[in-house]
C-alpha cells in the first residue's frame, strides 16, 4: 500500500501557496484494509476514508466511465488493481493531476509542473469532456489566479465549446452552479470566471439572464464585469460583488424581473438576491444624492430599509461607488456616499422613544418622527460645502 499527496495541496505548494487542506490517494489497498487500521469510511459514490488521527480525507485510487449525461452519469471503480496513474488521469487540469510521494518526490505525468510555470489552465485527457462541472472548475482556477497570469488553453477552450455545443452544460443543475459562482465570487479576480464562461460560450446555458448583458454590441456586459472588478477592490464580502455584477440586469432602476429570475434560478441566498435588488432599484438614486431635496433623502433612506439593516446600506454603498468609480478610475472618493452616511447618522438621532415622553402617539408620532428627520436633514451641510442642502 502505498500513499500520496494529491491535487490542490501538491498545486499551492508549487506555486507558494499557503496550503489549508490536504488530501491523499492511497494505492494498492482494498477498504477492509483501510478499515482494519482505524479509517472511517465515509462518502457514497466512491471509497473516502478518514484518517483516525488526522481526519484527513484519503481516497482509494479510483477509475470513472461515464454511463449517462450530466455530472452524475459515472459508475466508478476503486481497487487495488488501479494505478497512481489511472486515478491521475481523470482529473480536470494537469495542474491538479499531481501527486508526492511518501519522500516528498513530485509525481506529474501529464506536465502540471509545466503548465503552472506557463501559466496554463488545461485539461489533462479527453475524459475532461465527460463532466460540464469542470467548465465552472476552470472559470473558478482562472478568478482564482489570474492575478498569477493563468488563462486556459486554446484546446480546452475548444473541448469547452464542443461540451457545450453538444448540451453537456445544459445538465447543470443550478445549485451546483451557484456553489462554483459563489466561491469565484470569493477570489481576487471574479470577473474572470464570467469572462471564461462567456469565453467558452457556457454562459448562456447556466446564466441566460446575465448572459443577456452580452449580446451585441456587448457593452453592458463589459461594463458589468468592471463594476464587478472595482467592487472587489472595495470589499471581499460575495454579495457586494454579486450585486455590482448583476444588478445592470435592471438598467435605471426599471423592470426588476430579470433579476429576481436569475436569484431564483441559482437559489440565490437573501442576503445577496436583496441587496442587488436594492442596487439595481436605488443605483440612480445614490448617485444623485448631492443634489436630493430632504424629503427624498430621507424617502431612499426609508426605501431602503437603511435604519433597520445599516449594514445591507453600508453594502448598499459600497456597490453605488464601485458603479462610479469604474466609469472614472480616477475618481479619488464617493462623496455621495458620504452625505448619505451622515443622512442616516442625522436621522437615527432623532429618537421614537423621545417624541413619546414628549406625549406624541400613534399617527401623529409617525407624521412628528419624519418632520424632524427633514429638519434634522434640512441642516446638513453637503461634503463638498459648508452650505446646508
Amino acid at each position: 500500500m502505498q500513499v500520496y499527496l494529491v491535487g490542490g495541496a501538491v498545486r499551492d505548494k508549487l506555486l507558494g501557496y499557503p496550503v489549508s487542506e490536504r488530501d491523499w490517494v492511497v494505492v494498492g489497498a482494498t477498504p477492509q484494509q483501510l478499515l482494519d487500521r482505524g479509517y472511517k469510511a465515509v462518502g457514497k459514490d466512491f471509497p473516502v476514508f478518514l484518517h483516525p488521527d488526522t481526519r484527513e480525507e484519503y481516497a482509494l485510487a479510483r477509475t470513472e466511465r461515464k454511463t449517462a449525461p450530466g455530472y452524475k452519469g459515472f459508475q466508478c471503480y476503486a481497487a487495488a488493481d488501479v494505478t497512481l496513474e489511472d486515478d491521475l488521469i481523470r482529473r480536470d487540469l494537469t495542474i491538479n493531476a499531481m501527486a508526492e510521494d511518501a519522500a516528498g518526490q513530485l509525481v506529474d505525468p501529464f506536465g502540471g509542473r509545466a503548465d503552472i510555470e506557463g501559466r496554463w489552465l488545461r485539461h489533462v485527457s479527453p475524459a475532461f469532456a465527460e463532466d460540464p462541472v469542470r467548465i465552472l472548475r476552470v472559470a473558478r482556477f482562472a478568478a482564482r489566479y489570474h492575478h498569477l497570469g493563468f488563462r486556459p488553453a486554446a484546446e480546452t477552450v475548444a473541448l469547452m465549446r464542443q461540451m457545450v455545443a453538444r448540451g453537456e452544460a445544459d445538465h447543470l443543475v443550478p445549485e451546483r452552479v451557484w456553489k462554483e459562482f459563489s466561491r469565484a465570487l470569493q477570489e481576487r479576480h471574479p470577473e474572470a470566471f464570467i469572462g471564461v464562461l462567456q469565453q467558452c460560450r457556457a454562459l448562456a446555458a447556466v446564466m441566460p439572464e446575465l448572459y443577456t448583458l452580452f449580446a451585441p454590441p456587448r457593452q453592458a456586459g463589459a461594463r458589468a464585469l468592471e463594476v464587478l472588478q472595482c467592487a472587489s477592490g472595495l470589499s471581499g464580502d460575495s454579495a457586494v460583488r454579486f450585486a455590482a455584477l448583476v444588478h445592470r440586469l435592471a438598467p435605471n432602476g426599471g423592470e426588476l424581473e430579470p433579476l429576481r429570475q436569475l436569484c431564483r434560478r441559482l437559489g440565490v441566498p437573501r442576503e445577496h438576491r436583496d441587496l442587488a435588488l436594492c442596487v439595481a432599484a436605488y443605483r440612480q438614486q445614490s448617485h444623485s444624492a448631492l443634489t436630493l431635496n430632504p424629503t427624498t433623502l430621507l424617502h431612499v433612506l426609508t426605501s431602503l430599509d437603511a435604519f433597520r439593516r445599516p449594514q445591507r446600506f453600508a453594502n448598499f454603498l459600497l456597490c453605488c461607488e464601485a458603479d462610479a468609480r469604474s466609469t472614472d478610475p480616477a475618481r479619488a472618493d464617493y462623496p455621495q456616499a458620504q452625505l448619505l452616511r451622515a443622512a442616516l447618522e442625522a436621522c437615527l438621532a432623532v429618537q421614537a422613544a423621545t417624541l413619546v415622553k414628549q406625549g406624541w402617539k400613534g399617527k401623529q408620532l409617525g407624521e412628528q418622527l419624519q418632520q424632524r428627520r427633514i429638519q434634522a436633514l434640512q441642516q446638513l451641510p453637503k461634503p463638498s460645502t459648508s452650505e446646508p442642502l
